[in-house]
């Protein structure tokens, strides 16, 4: 009798290994369809998705490879690439009409800031966004899927050890590129409605956060840069209407562009 009790533990313990191996496998590889699929959509970029894992029991996730384009016309490929983000989820509202997620933890982003005095890839990127979620009067806006108009609850998200790669293109500045770092972003009580947000609504905020703390950290960069190209500009730095000044004030315009 105990030996057939025990059989039957080790049975029904293998069941549930192997239910939660399939729900990781399952899910994730409807996670990653779900991104590459309705990123799209809202970015009208490239989206791609090494990899994802979430437990339907835990509720517990991570994604691997995330990739998002920049729009055409721009040169560097990537404007987004992160190695890792971790996701925790509320396991029952996964296929209901809400997810509701609890943490979104994005781990050394690498943004790409690419402009000049005509626009930068960012605020391209932010216009298709709020077209998406039509708070652009831009038209030709792209019918969303019924997946991209789920909504979402994040309690809490937090971006933090990532980076921007600046690509600016001014000629005072010699073609010079800088990388410094993104200020550390955190955003709680995301869709805490009866309605949620929606997955645009959502990527565009995140969008103006990163865009609001690249400003001065960009700005910056950008002004140091002017300082080292000759000796001359040094002397220059004093008269505000030297070299470095026109180029910081430069792209003070680029970023308030589109702010």
């Amino acid at each position: 009798m105990k030996k057939l009790i025990l059989r039957i533990l080790v049975v029904l313990v293998l069941l549930l290994v192997l239910a939660v191996g399939l729900s990781i496998y399952f899910l994730g590889s409807i996670v990653k369809k779900g991104v590459e699929t309705v990123g799209p959509q809202i970015t009208r970029t490239e989206i791609k998705l090494d990899r994802a894992t979430l437990s339907l029991l835990s509720g517990s996730g991570r994604l691997k490879g995330l990739f998002v384009g920049n729009p055409r016309g721009i040169k560097t490929e990537s404007a987004m690439q992160v190695g890792s983000v971790r996701v925790g989820v509320a396991p029952g509202s996964v296929f209901s009409d809400k997810i509701h997620v609890r943490e979104v933890n994005v781990e050394a982003p690498e943004i790409t800031f690419e402009g000049g005095l005509k626009g930068n890839n960012l605020s391209k990127l932010l216009d298709n966004v709020q077209a998406a979620t039509g708070g652009s009067e831009k038209s030709g806006a792209a019918p969303q899927s019924k997946a991209a108009s789920r909504k979402l609850q994040v309690d809490d998200l937090l971006i933090r050890g990532g980076k921007i790669n600046l690509s600016v293109d001014l000629s005072v500045l010699g073609g010079k590129s800088a990388t410094v770092p993104l200020p550390e972003i955190h955003l709680t009580g995301l869709g805490q409605v009866p309605d949620g947000i929606s997955a645009a609504d959502l990527t565009a905020r995140i969008l103006k956060e990163v865009l609001q703390k690249a400003i001065p950290a960009a700005e910056k960069a950008i002004a140091n840069l002017g300082k080292g190209v000759t000796d001359s500009v040094k002397d220059l730095s004093k008269d505000p209407g030297s070299t470095v000044e026109k180029a910081t004030r430069s792209v003070t315009d680029i970023f308030k562009k589109k702010k």
